[in-house]
């Protein structure tokens, strides 16, 4: 039993570690990568992750149940990748160890019959034997040379065997390697990264852009300044790098389509003890696309923007509260976009919990940067341009209970349906206001003195926001230096070839100091290139002779006869 176990396992590993088997787990790789490219991943993006399965919700609990928004953690793709990366190494020790065993051995001995190889020379030269030999080697002082004398040679003379392309396995090898070292610098980067996005308010140029009061100023201090933060589950949230960055303005070029033509996002920024010191003293630069900030091995990318409008609601006792809060683009090309503000009445208008909840506010609004009107009556809000040139909103506003104080997260950029469909929340108006304009919204609501209660609602402008993201990630310079120690492998394995030199010396009956030279060249891969280089070789062994014969090459390498040894070393 134990005997058919092992035959058993054996076998299960010479297939596992076979070079078949690897590329078929690659394939396989691959195919299951596939969904991971079409569908949203939950790692990336829970939230997309979530409207597609709102939109679809047959088909996505079906892709849910099969991993299909999870497919680079899904098990099936962590067990192929586990396999592939088990079978490289299967197939990389022995192929080592083999390399090394012939690369440490002497070339092999001379063909009996050298007329046979694809490549063939021979001519007289007035030399001694060994004289001829010593030149021989001195032409080949590149190539690995190896003298066999007349006892040992298959044609008893004395002979020389070269070798020359051993770089190529070894090329062959360092690929295989930097792919096993690829995966394993790759798996474990996402067990340590970390990635957050911070929505700064800031400033513009626009003549319309709202001044803006409140922080522009983000440290990398803790997970909690992030709005959205995700890391390696090595990262316990203690490894951050600190540095403050402070975000002084947002500049955007656009091409008359209004496509854009350049973003910037002018920062000042300090890293560790200097961010004690005056913010005006910090070190400034200008983020733009695909010119990161970097700071002690984090890097700073400018993400994208968007608007942040300002709304001032004035209440029936002359309170004002006013909020600043970032809409979500729905239109990435001109910028068109919607969000939610939530408003608490003033405490002393309504001293009782219970009935202050019953007077908030919940604005729903659209907001144009450049408002084109449409639609029938003309109240249809479009955006015509993404720069902020003429900026207007449409909102809905909504009285009641907003869920301000239940506890509960609430979505940014929607109202919760639900506090609409159950009366909670009834709409009081729909408004179309241009910057600077306020309208008078009667709630429905009674004040504490009886009377209907009225707000006003002012849309005061809107400034822009910049999204910026901070990445971590400590395994890129190995990455780096992995991938071009892999493409430069792959070179090396296409383009060095491996060749043999063999050169036969017999004394020429007869006669005095006169060398029959015979020179035979055999090249296991692709000939292209190899025959000029032979002809090199044959000329300068041959110099001074006062004869020659050379034969072109016939055959193909694959199909010579060689001996049994040969055979067996060459393959």
């Amino acid at each position: 039993m134990l005997t058919t176990a092992t035959t058993w396992a054996k076998k299960l590993w010479h297939w596992l570690t076979s070079m078949r088997t690897a590329l078929v787990l690659l394939f396989l790789l691959a195919l299951i990568a596939v969904p991971g490219a079409l569908l949203p991943q939950r790692e990336i993006s829970e939230s997309q992750v979530n409207e597609y399965l709102d939109a679809n919700p047959v088909m996505g609990k079906i892709y849910d149940k099969l991993s299909l928004f999870d497919v680079f953690s899904s098990p099936v793709f962590v067990a192929l990748l586990t396999l592939l990366i088990i079978s490289l190494i299967g197939c990389i020790i022995p192929r080592s160890i083999d390399h090394y065993k012939a690369y440490t051995a002497k070339p092999t001995r001379a063909p009996k019959y050298l007329h046979r190889m694809p490549h063939h020379a021979a001519g007289d030269v007035d030399m001694s034997v060994e004289d001829a030999a010593a030149h021989a080697e001195r032409t080949l002082r590149k190539w690995r040379v190896a003298r066999y004398q007349p006892e040992q040679d298959r044609a008893g003379e004395l002979s020389l065997s070269a070798e020359r392309g051993y770089a190529r396995e070894l090329a062959n090898l360092l690929f295989h390697i930097s792919i096993v070292a690829l995966i394993a610098i790759f798996a474990y980067g996402r067990m340590v990264f970390y990635e957050g996005q911070v929505i700064v308010v800031t400033n513009s140029e626009s003549e319309y852009a709202v001044p803006v009061e409140q922080s522009r100023e983000f440290c990398n201090t803790s997970p909690a300044n992030f709005d959205t933060f995700r890391a390696g589950p090595l990262f316990d949230g203690t490894g951050l790098t600190p540095f403050c960055l402070v975000s002084h303005d947002f500049t955007a070029n656009y091409l008359q389509n209004g496509q854009a033509d350049s973003f910037g996002s002018r920062v000042s920024y300090a890293e560790g003890d200097a961010m004690a010191t005056d913010p005006d003293t910090w070190e400034e630069y200008t983020l733009r696309v695909n010119h990161p900030l970097r700071i002690g091995g984090d890097r700073v990318y400018l993400q994208g923007h968007g608007f942040a409008p300002q709304i001032t609601v004035t209440w029936p006792n002359g309170e004002t509260r006013t909020q600043m809060v970032q809409y979500r683009p729905t239109d990435l090309t001109f910028f068109l976009s919607n969000g939610v503000m939530r408003f608490d009445p003033p405490a002393g208008m309504y001293p009782d919990l219970a009935e202050r909840r019953q007077h908030q506010l919940a604005i729903e609004g659209v907001f144009a940067p450049t408002a084109q009107w449409t639609g029938p009556n003309g109240d249809m809000l479009q955006s015509a341009f993404p720069s902020m040139d003429d900026p207007a909103v449409s909102l809905d506003v909504y009285a009641g209970d907003a869920g301000l104080d239940t506890g509960r997260p609430q979505n940014l950029f929607a109202l919760d349906q639900t506090l609409i469909a159950n009366g909670q929340l009834e709409r009081a108006d729909r408004v179309q206001l241009a910057a600077g304009e306020e309208a008078q919204i009667p709630t429905g609501k009674k004040t504490p003195d009886g009377e209907d209660e009225v707000v006003t609602v002012r849309f005061d402008s809107a400034a822009e926001y910049a999204n910026y993201q901070i990445s971590r990630d400590p395994t890129q310079g190995w990455a780096l230096a992995a991938t071009v120690i892999m493409l430069g492998s792959l070179v090396g394995s296409l383009l060095i070839k491996r060749r043999r030199v063999w050169v036969r010396f017999r004394p020429v009956e007869g006669s005095t100091g006169r060398v029959h030279v015979e020179i035979a060249g055999l090249a296991r891969t692709d000939r292209a290139g190899w025959g000029s280089e032979f002809d090199d070789v044959v000329e300068e062994i041959l110099r001074g002779r006062v004869g020659s014969t050379q034969a072109s090459a016939f055959g193909d390498p694959d199909t010579v006869n060689l001996d049994d040894d040969d055979e067996e070393e060459w393959h």
